[in-house]
């Protein structure tokens, strides 16, 4: 069950690292494998969003769609994705945003588990490379956003 953990530490606030996090229609412009996203509905309540979405990824001539709940806790600078619906057994990620000096650090956590093992063997290396990438991806987003600090 592959399972991926990184943190990093980026040059942005923790509001600003979980406010671009948190903006999942913008991920097809930079995400990798990330084709479309479409929010089927959000809900807010006790400063707390609930969305449900889903995601289409592609590499090569796979397509697969999925569709996830994202609860967005902003007062806790964290996010945290269920998996509903789609080619997984399982999909749980995590996002969370610390203060640190002169930015924050930025915690990825991924759990999942594809339902078939044919499409695991084909995009289970190219999911492993792609996580890898998201930090990277989004703090350059952040920095396109933001601006770079000198």
């Amino acid at each position: 069950m592959p399972k991926y953990e990184a943190t990093r530490r980026v040059a942005h606030t923790p509001d600003q690292m979980f406010a671009l996090v948190a903006d999942v229609e913008k991920y097809p412009q930079f995400l990798p494998l990330c084709e479309s996203l479409t929010v089927r509905s959000r809900k807010e309540r006790d400063g707390r969003t609930i969305l449900v979405a889903d995601m289409s990824i592609g590499y090569k001539a796979i397509r697969e769609t999925f569709t996830t709940q994202v609860l967005l806790k902003p007062d806790e600078r964290v996010i945290e994705v269920k998996y509903i619906d789609g080619p997984f057994k399982y999909l749980t990620n995590i996002w969370s945003f610390e203060p640190a000096s002169d930015g924050c650090f930025v915690r990825f956590f991924i759990d999942y588990e594809f339902k078939s093992r044919i499409l695991a063997a084909v995009m289970g290396t190219m999911f492993d490379r792609a996580f890898r990438m998201f930090a990277e991806a989004f703090e350059k987003r952040a920095d396109a956003i933001y601006g770079v600090s000198g």
